[in-house]
């Protein structure tokens, strides 16, 4: 290509360069903020997103998040699981729980079972006796229940500060693992006239979830003649009812 008088080949080049860009950015599209022109609207008086200086908002159209205390999610967790609310027991974690591996110590469990079955037991007493066999089952007197057996399963360590929620539920068992509890090989065994089995859950609010699964079989004992015996029909039904409560609330699946 020739080149204009005076001007190199060099010369040209660059003021082609130059002409192209001075193009490409004239035809560069305007980037445009959906943000900018949000807030924009905010400031227009006319608009009807119009927030005045000072001014609140609207409320959210969305429903209020109600925050669940740990104690109520872990009753409704049990109740939903079809544990005997006439079992529960709170238990708060003291520091002195602790053992040198720094966490609440193994054995201390089995008291908290304790004294969630034995809240148990007192309502089964109250339930075909009154009050007045609902004390005596708890201090021994007459026909009342002895625990057997029990096996703990720990599934995570509970560390102090903390507050336990200690549940049981009746069924026939054995059970050879806890989630089968409302299976069909547990649920279609027929009560024995002298025992059953009692499956227990704590629920940690610090953690808010189940931390502990036990199982424990009670048997019916006579303090008087200190034998093993049965209990009779009446004190049957009541045991099989509450073990209806459990069947009534679908598969404990603890996991």
């Amino acid at each position: 290509m020739p080149c204009p008088w005076g001007a190199t080949r060099t010369d040209v080049l660059l003021r082609s360069v130059r002409c192209n860009l001075a193009v490409s950015r004239a035809v560069q599209p305007v980037r445009y903020s959906s943000i900018r022109a949000l807030q924009d609207r905010f400031k227009d008086p006319t608009s009807p997103f119009h927030i005045a200086p000072g001014a609140q908002g609207p409320d959210s159209p969305d429903p209020p998040h109600e925050e669940v205390s740990p104690a109520e999610e872990g009753r409704t967790k049990f109740i939903e699981l079809g544990f005997d609310p006439d079992s529960f027991w709170e238990q708060p974690i003291v520091w002195g729980d602790h053992d040198a591996f720094q966490h609440v110590n193994n054995v201390r469990y089995l008291r908290f079972f304790e004294t969630s079955h034995v809240r148990l037991m007192s309502a089964i007493g109250q339930e075909f006796g009154g009050p007045a066999k609902a004390e005596a089952m708890i201090k021994g007197k007459g026909v009342s229940l002895i625990l057997k057996s029990i096996s703990v399963d720990y599934k995570r360590p509970v560390v102090y500060p903390d507050t336990l929620l200690i549940a049981h539920k009746l069924h026939p068992g054995p059970l050879r693992t806890s989630s089968k509890v409302d299976g069909p090989e547990v649920t279609s065994r027929r009560q024995a006239k002298t025992h059953f089995h009692i499956m227990g859950a704590i629920w940690s609010y610090a953690q808010r979830r189940i931390v502990t699964e036990a199982d424990s079989m009670l048997v019916w004992y006579d303090f008087d003649k200190l034998v093993k015996c049965d209990p009779g029909e009446e004190a049957r039904a009541v045991i099989q009812r509450r073990m209806n409560l459990g069947k009534a609330q679908g598969s404990s699946d603890l996991s």
